[in-house]
C-alpha cells in the first residue's frame, strides 16, 4: 500500500471514530482502533512484530576455529549490547567447540518495553554475513586470516501469536538427541533436545534449553515459525523493491554486511550504510552498536 493510500485510510477511519454511535459496538470499535495503529506503524516503517521480542542465531562459516572464535566474539558483543539496553536473554541451543568458539548458538532476547521498538524491530537488520580480518591466533605463522559468521534474527513467537503462522505437522521432520545444556541428571539419559526440519522449505530449528522433550519441541516450532515468517518477509520485500536481498545464507566473501578489520589497520565498517569507526574496542568489547543499527533503520 502506498503512503498516500495509508494516510487516506487512517483519515477515513479517524472520521468514523468521531461518529456519535462509535462505541455502540465496543468490539468493532476496538478493531478500528487497532487497525488505525497498525496503519500508523506501517506508515512509520514499523513491522507487525517489530515491537516484540527476538530470537538470534549465529552460525560460523568456512574457516574452522577462526570462524567459530569470531562467532564467540560476536556473541560477546551482542550480550554487552543487550545488557546496555536492559534486555534479558537465554540460550536455547548451542554447539560449542573445545576452544570456546561456537559452530552455532541460538539466543532468545526479551525486551523491557521502554522503547517503541522491541528487540526484533531493533535487531532485525543485523541479519546477514559478518566478516573478520585479523592475525589468526590459531596460526603458528601469524598469518592474516579472514573469517565469516552469519547472524540471523527472527521474531519470537509465543502463545499470543504462535497461531498466526500455520504449519502442517506432516511437513515436519522431528529429530531427537541428548541435550548438552542444562536439565539436571536426565541430560545424559534422555533425548530431550529437539531439532525440527520444515520439509517444504528445508528450514530447521533446534531447542535444548527446556527440561522436557515436549517443551523443547514447542520452543523449536515457535523458532521455526519465526524463520518461516522471515523467509516470507524477505521474499515480499524483494518482490516489492525488485532488488536482491543481501541477507543471504551463503556465508562467504562478497556477501558481508559488515567488516571488522583488526589487521593491518583497525576499522569496523557497515557496507550498507558506509558507517564506520576505528574504535573497535567500543564495538566488540562494549557493545556500542547503536550508530550502526540506527543508520541501517534509516535506509
Amino acid at each position: 500500500m502506498e503512503k498516500q493510500e495509508i494516510e487516506q485510510k487512517i483519515e477515513k477511519l479517524e472520521k468514523v471514530m468521531t461518529l456519535p454511535d462509535f462505541w455502540s459496538d465496543k468490539e468493532k470499535a476496538q478493531e478500528i482502533i487497532k487497525e488505525i495503529q497498525n496503519l500508523k506503524n506501517e506508515l512509520e516503517g514499523i513491522g507487525k512484530y517489530d515491537k516484540g521480542d527476538a530470537v538470534m542465531t549465529i552460525f560460523s562459516g568456512a574457516g574452522g576455529d577462526d570462524s567459530e572464535d569470531f562467532s564467540a566474539m560476536l556473541l560477546k558483543m551482542y550480550f554487552k549490547y543487550f545488557k546496555n539496553k536492559g534486555w534479558g536473554y537465554s540460550i536455547l541451543h548451542q554447539n560449542q567447540n573445545d576452544h570456546g568458539g561456537y559452530r552455532n548458538i541460538t539466543i532468545e532476547i526479551v525486551g523491557n518495553f521502554l522503547s517503541s521498538l522491541g528487540p526484533y524491530g531493533i535487531l532485525k537488520n543485523e541479519s546477514g554475513v559478518h566478516r573478520l580480518v585479523r592475525i589468526s591466533p590459531f596460526n603458528a605463522n601469524q598469518k592474516r586470516h579472514t573469517s565469516f559468521s552469519m547472524v540471523e534474527v527472527i521474531p519470537k513467537f509465543d502463545k499470543n501469536n504462535v497461531d498466526e503462522i500455520e504449519i502442517d505437522e506432516k511437513d515436519l521432520k522431528v529429530e531427537l538427541s541428548r541435550s548438552s545444556g542444562p536439565g539436571g541428571q536426565n541430560v545424559n539419559k534422555r533425548e530431550t533436545a529437539v531439532r525440527i526440519v520444515h520439509l517444504p522449505t528445508n528450514l530447521s530449528a533446534s531447542a535444548e534449553g527446556e527440561r522436557s522433550q515436549a517443551q523443547n519441541k514447542e520452543k523449536a516450532i515457535s523458532i521455526l515459525k519465526g524463520k518461516i515468517f522471515k523467509a516470507l518477509e524477505d521474499k515480499r520485500i524483494e518482490k516489492q523493491e525488485n532488488m536482491y536481498i543481501s541477507k543471504t545464507t551463503e556465508v562467504t566473501w562478497g556477501n558481508q554486511i559488515r567488516s571488522y578489520v583488526l589487521h593491518p589497520y583497525k576499522m569496523i565498517k557497515d557496507h550498507r550504510t558506509g558507517v564506520e569507526t576505528s574504535n573497535i574496542e567500543k564495538v566488540l568489547e562494549d557493545g556500542e552498536l547503536d550508530k550502526f543499527i540506527e543508520a541501517e533503520r534509516e535506509l
